[in-house]
C-alpha cells in the first residue's frame, strides 16, 4: 500500500495517521461538516469533505467513502473502529472497488460479527458459554419467554455490533419488553440493524478481553489479556493490562479460548476475543471485536508493539513480528477522556475545548482527538481523548496516573477527570489483595457525590453552506461555515429576518420541559395529554451514540412540541406539563 483512507475521525483517526507516517505510506482523512477544523483534518497529508453532518450522512455514507478514495488515489482503507469498521458489506465494497481492505476478510466478520454464529463456534472449539437463544429474538415474547425458562437477569444484545451499543440488561420482568425495543432501537441507529439475541446474564461479572493479531501465513497470536470491568451504560471507562487477580487456569482457559476461536474462524488482523468473569468464577465468552479495540494502547504499552502498524503489516501481507504470546513489560491503565458530565449522571456535554492541557512525564502518553479551542459536536462519539499510564508494577502505574490525572486539565466542556480521579483512590478498585469493581459498579457500588461541571456554551452551527464558484474558469464548489454566512448575509439589507435570530436561550417558562442535550428525540414514552408524576421518565433521546431518558421536571398534563425523530439543540423547548 502507498496511501490509506482513513475512514473515521477523532483520536482514532489521528492514532492511524501517526502509524502511516511510522509504515512510511500516506494518510487521507475525511471530515464531516463539523469536524470541519478537526484535529485528524489538520494531521493527515490529505482531507476530504464528506459534506454531511450526521453518521449516516458522512461516516456511515459507503458510496461517499469509496469516491472520496478514488479521488484521493487511496489505494488501502482503514476503518478505524465504531463507524463501519465491523461492517463485512463496507470490507466487500473496499475489496471490490480494488482497494486493500486493512481488516478481517468480510467473511470473518460476517460470521464473528453476527453473535449467534460467534456462539455456535464458540460452542464447537469448547470455549466456555452460558445459556442463550440459538438465533436472533423475533420479538419481545420471545424475549419474555427466554427468562421465565432460563431466570433474570438476562441481557439482550444486538447481533450485529459491539461496543457496549445495543446493549440492555433486564432484572425484572415487568422492563423486558421496554429493554428489549431500546436495544432493537440501539441497534438500528448504530449498525443499520435491529436483530437482538439474549443470554443468561452474570451478575456483578468483570470483563476480561484477549487480543488478538493473526496473519494470513496461518499465524494466530494471543497477546495477552484487559480487564475492562470499569463501565457506564455498558460503555468502557477505565480499562488494564495484564488483567489483574486472575488465576494461572483462568489466563489459560481465556488464552486457548481466544486463539481456538479466531483460528476457527480463518480470522485475520486485530481481533479482540471478550468474556465475562462471575464473582464465582464462572467465566463465559461473550463476543469476538472483529477490529482495533479503543484500549489497543494498554496492550501496546505491555507487549512493546505498534498494533496499528501490525494491521497495515497484515494487510500487506506480511507475517507477525511476533510467533509467541510474550510475557506482559509491567502495568498499563487506560483513562478514556469523555465529554460527559459526571455530576450529571455523566451526561454527554458537546461544546467548545477552551483549555485542553494534558500531562506528560514518566510513563505517561495520550491520544488525543482534541487541543485546545477544538470543538466536541453532539453528533458523534463523546470520547476526546485517552490518557495511557504505564508502570513497572500495578502499584506504580496507580501513583503515576493518580500524578497524571492531578495535572491534566480541561476547560469548556465537563469531562469525566472527576471520576477518574476518584476510582484512583477507592480502594475497591486500587487494592493490592482483592479487585472488587464489576461491569455495574459504577450504577450499584460508586457514591457518585461529585459535583455538576459547569454548562458549556452552546454550539454554533457547525454546517457548511455551500456555493458554486468560478476560480481561474473552473467551476468549484465553496463550503463556508453557516455562521459566517449569515454573518455575511446579515450585512445586506435584503435578510432582515436572519439578523433577528439569536442563539437559543435556556427555557424560562417554568412549565416547559427543555431538551437535557443536543441530540436526536427517538420517541415519546408518555402519550400526548397524560399526566405525569416529576421524575417520570416521558422520552427516549440518543446523542453521542447513547439513548438516555427525559425525566419530567414536574408533575402535571403532558402536552409535546415537538415530534418523535426531531433534533433538537440543549435547552430547547420539547414539552410543557401543565
Amino acid at each position: 500500500m502507498k496511501k490509506v483512507l482513513i475512514a473515521n475521525r477523532g483520536e482514532i483517526a489521528v492514532r492511524i495517521i501517526r502509524a502511516c507516517a511510522d509504515y512510511g505510506v500516506q494518510s487521507v482523512a475525511v471530515y464531516a461538516d463539523a469536524d470541519l477544523h478537526a484535529l485528524h483534518a489538520r494531521m493527515a497529508d490529505e482531507a476530504y469533505g464528506l459534506q454531511g453532518d450526521r453518521p449516516a450522512n458522512s461516516y456511515l455514507n459507503i458510496d461517499k467513502l469509496l469516491a472520496l478514495a478514488a479521488r484521493s488515489g487511496a489505494d488501502a482503507v482503514h476503518p478505524g473502529y465504531g463507524f463501519l469498521s465491523e461492517s463485512a458489506v463496507f470490507a466487500q465494497a473496499v475489496i471490490d472497488a480494488g482497494l486493500i481492505w486493512i481488516g478481517p476478510t468480510p467473511g470473518a466478520i460476517a460470521l464473528l460479527g453476527n453473535k449467534v454464529q460467534a456462539r455456535k463456534i464458540a460452542l464447537k472449539v469448547g470455549a466456555p458459554l452460558v445459556a442463550g437463544t440459538t438465533e436472533p429474538a423475533k420479538d419481545a415474547s420471545e424475549v419474555l419467554a427466554f427468562a421465565e425458562q432460563n431466570g433474570l437477569p438476562i441481557i439482550i444484545k444486538a447481533a450485529f455490533g459491539g461496543g457496549g451499543r445495543g446493549m440492555k440488561i433486564a432484572w425484572r420482568m415487568d422492563e423486558v419488553a421496554e429493554q428489549y425495543a431500546s436495544a432493537v432501537r440501539e441497534a438500528i441507529t448504530a449498525f443499520g440493524r435491529g436483530e437482538c439475541f439474549v443470554e443468561q446474564y452474570l451478575d456483578s461479572p468483570r470483563h476480561i478481553e484477549a487480543q488478538v493479531l493473526a496473519d494470513t501465513h496461518g499465524h494466530v497470536l494471543v497477546l495477552g489479556t484487559r480487564d475492562c470491568s470499569l463501565q457506564r451504560r455498558n460503555q468502557k471507562l477505565v480499562e488494564e493490562a495484564p488483567a489483574p487477580f486472575l488465576s494461572a487456569e483462568q489466563r489459560g482457559r481465556i488464552h486457548q479460548a481466544a486463539h481456538d476461536i479466531c483460528a476457527e474462524a480463518h480470522y485475520t488482523g486485530a481481533g479482540t476475543v471478550e468474556f465475562m468473569l462471575s464473582a464465582s468464577g464462572t467465566l463465559s465468552f461473550l463476543e469476538v471485536n472483529t477490529r482495533l479495540q479503543v484500549e489497543h494502547t494498554v496492550t501496546e504499552q505491555t507487549t512493546g508493539l505498534d498494533l496499528v502498524v501490525e494491521q497495515l503489516r497484515i494487510a500487506d501481507g506480511l507475517a507477525l513480528t511476533l510467533t509467541e504470546t510474550p510475557q506482559p513489560q509491567g502495568h498499563a491503565f487506560e483513562f478514556r477522556i469523555n465529554a460527559e458530565d459526571v455530576g450529571r449522571g455523566f451526561l454527554p456535554c458537546a461544546g467548545l475545548v477552551k483549555t485542553f492541557a494534558p500531562p506528560s512525564g514518566p510513563g505517561v502518553r495520550v491520544d488525543s482527538g482534541v487541543e485546545s479551542l477544538s470543538t466536541v459536536p453532539g453528533t458523534f462519539d463523546s470520547l476526546m481523548a485517552k490518557l495511557i499510564v504505564t508502570g513497572a508494577t500495578r502499584q506504580q502505574a496507580i501513583q503515576r496516573a493518580r500524578r497524571a490525572l492531578k495535572e491534566f486539565r480541561i476547560e469548556g466542556v465537563a469531562s469525566v477527570l472527576p471520576f477518574h480521579r476518584a476510582v484512583m483512590e477507592h480502594p475497591d478498585f486500587v487494592s493490592e489483595e482483592s479487585f472488587k469493581v464489576h461491569t455495574r459498579w459504577i450504577e450499584t457500588c460508586f457514591a457518585n457525590s461529585l459535583a455538576a461541571g459547569a454548562r458549556a456554551q452552546p454550539l454554533m452551527d457547525a454546517s457548511l453552506f455551500r456555493t458554486s464558484v468560478e476560480m481561474d474558469g473552473r467551476l468549484v464548489t465553496l463550503g463556508l461555515p453557516m455562521e459566517l454566512w449569515r454573518g455575511m448575509r446579515s450585512l445586506s439589507s435584503e435578510d432582515s429576518e436572519d439578523r433577528t435570530k439569536a442563539p437559543l436561550a435556556p427555557v424560562a417558562d417554568q412549565q416547559l420541559l427543555a431538551s437535557p442535550i443536543a441530540g436526536t428525540l427517538q420517541s415519546w414514552t408518555v402519550a400526548e395529554g397524560s399526566e405525569v408524576q416529576q421524575g417520570e421518565g416521558v422520552a427516549v433521546m440518543e446523542a453521542m451514540k447513547m439513548e438516555m431518558q427525559v425525566i419530567a421536571h414536574r408533575s402535571g398534563r403532558l402536552l409535546l412540541q415537538v415530534p418523535a425523530g426531531s433534533y433538537q439543540l440543549q435547552g430547547a423547548a420539547i414539552a410543557r406539563i401543565e
